[in-house]
């Protein structure tokens, strides 16, 4: 039998359950965000808008090894709660032994080939002109410390996915407060420059993955595995690999966003067109931590009772998600609207930035009331196992709208055109999503087939 933490998943009203599993992870993310917002503060304050510029070129490569961890953390973890909501405690344990090994043999081969084509990457994700130098700093130490991210990333949804949500929050809590500290004492206090920085980082990765493997050797966690566990299993990875591979794609487009939105705004504007999106693309991961701390808490309970086949609750949280997240996201594009400027400002002196950035922000957040739709109902079919409408629905704002347009409407509207891609994407994926989930609920989810 599960324990008493993860058969909670199926018992207690949806409601409280949501509220219990999103809070934490809401906080967490916050943290997590707050950490990211506050470190290109300090790096804009203390050594000047390039590096934020610099420090945004290497986040898609950085970015794309540690979602490798998040891929196989959410993808094992979808098998483990519906393992666990069928009592399959050997699959759960087995899952768990796999994702730990895929994770280490894949971030460190990712990572051996990052270091060796370091001088080909960099340029090829906007680091030209004054931005290569800096970046490459900040990228070659970065890495190192990746591994032990990917680890971290894929041990906190495991951590949900046993309903233990308050240590998932801790999990992401460490390492922000650690890389803040550090960031003052490395930049402020030694005048270390990008080193400080890069190096504040990686030693809160390291700060993240102690607390994270000491969680799981110690009784806190109900998945005790053994050495058997850790050998792959061909059926096990394949389930995986079709989950994760949802979630890998989606930081892939990502990467491939930082990509062309590098070059693409320095052909435009050059290094502060750059800096402009790199404060924008911290705003994005700040401001929407309720939205998805709401889509995270989601995503074990709708994975656990899917599992145990009580459908109604399925229904229940989706609905539940759905208007907890709208409304928390109508409540982020208010503070957007009304204090784009005073964010701004924050960040940099630059007046060039402190005069461009803050309609460009008003753009991209436009239709954030509406995108939980998008986000909640991708994350459902991942949560249920099901694979091939996760990965469509995942890659359709990003991947099949927002692509084509930053390539097409910026030749006719210039930079505006880009932060106008931005709602329109959204717009365009959400009418997508509906559509879809309403008849898996419709088709799928009906309270006459509940057990």
């Amino acid at each position: 039998m599960a324990s008493a933490n993860s058969q909670n998943l199926g018992r207690k009203p949806i409601g409280k359950l949501l509220v219990q599993q999103a809070a934490p992870a809401s906080i967490g993310i916050l943290v997590m965000s707050l950490n990211i917002l506050i470190d290109t503060i300090f790096v804009g304050n203390w050594i000047g808008s390039t590096a934020i510029a610099a420090i945004n070129v290497v986040l898609p490569v950085s970015f794309f090894i540690a979602a490798l961890g998040m891929a196989i953390g959410i993808g094992g973890s979808s098998i483990i709660s519906r393992a666990l909501g069928g009592d399959d405690r050997k699959k759960a344990l087995k899952t768990f032994g796999n994702q730990i090994s895929l994770t280490l043999i894949l971030t460190i081969t990712l990572v051996i080939i990052g270091l060796i084509f370091v001088d080909s990457l960099i340029p090829a994700f906007g680091g030209k002109g004054d931005i290569f130098e800096p970046a490459k700093v900040y990228y070659t130490i970065v890495l190192y410390g990746v591994p032990f991210l990917a680890l971290c990333m894929m041990g906190n949804t495991v951590i949900r996915a046993e309903g233990k949500p308050k240590f998932a929050m801790i999990a992401m809590i460490i390492p922000s407060v650690g890389n803040l500290l550090l960031d003052y004492f490395f930049i402020n206090q030694m005048g270390l420059g990008m080193w400080g920085a890069a190096w504040a980082t990686t030693a809160s990765y390291l700060f993240c993955f102690a607390y994270v493997f000491w969680f799981f050797v110690s009784k806190n966690s109900e998945l005790k595995i053994s050495l058997p566990d850790f050998g792959l299993n061909k059926s096990i990875l394949s389930e995986m690999g079709s989950l994760g591979f949802v979630t890998l794609s989606r930081q892939a487009v990502v990467s491939i966003i930082y990509l062309l939105m590098n070059n693409i705004l320095f052909d435009l504007g050059g290094e502060d067109s750059v800096a402009i999106y790199a404060i924008i693309g911290r705003m994005l991961m700040f401001a929407l931590f309720p939205v998805l701390g709401v889509t995270q808490g989601f995503l074990p309970i709708a994975g656990f009772n899917y599992g145990a086949q009580k459908y109604q609750r399925v229904k229940e949280s989706i609905n539940t998600a759905i208007l907890y997240a709208c409304g928390l996201g109508l409540l982020v594009f208010g503070g957007i609207m009304f204090f784009a400027e005073e964010i701004v400002e924050i960040f940099t002196q630059n007046p060039t930035i402190i005069a461009e950035t803050p309609d460009a922000m008003r753009w991209v957040f436009a239709a954030t009331p509406i995108v939980a739709i998008q986000l909640i109902g991708a994350a459902y079919f991942q949560a249920v196992g099901k694979a091939i409408p996760a990965l469509l629905l995942t890659l359709s704002r990003q991947g099949f709208f927002f692509i084509p347009l930053i390539l097409i409407l910026p030749n006719y509207y210039g930079e505006i055109g880009v932060w106008i891609s931005f709602p329109i994407a959204d717009l365009l994926s959400t009418l997508v999503t509906a559509y879809f989930l309403n008849r898996e609920i419709r088709l799928k989810l009906k309270p006459e087939t509940s057990r």
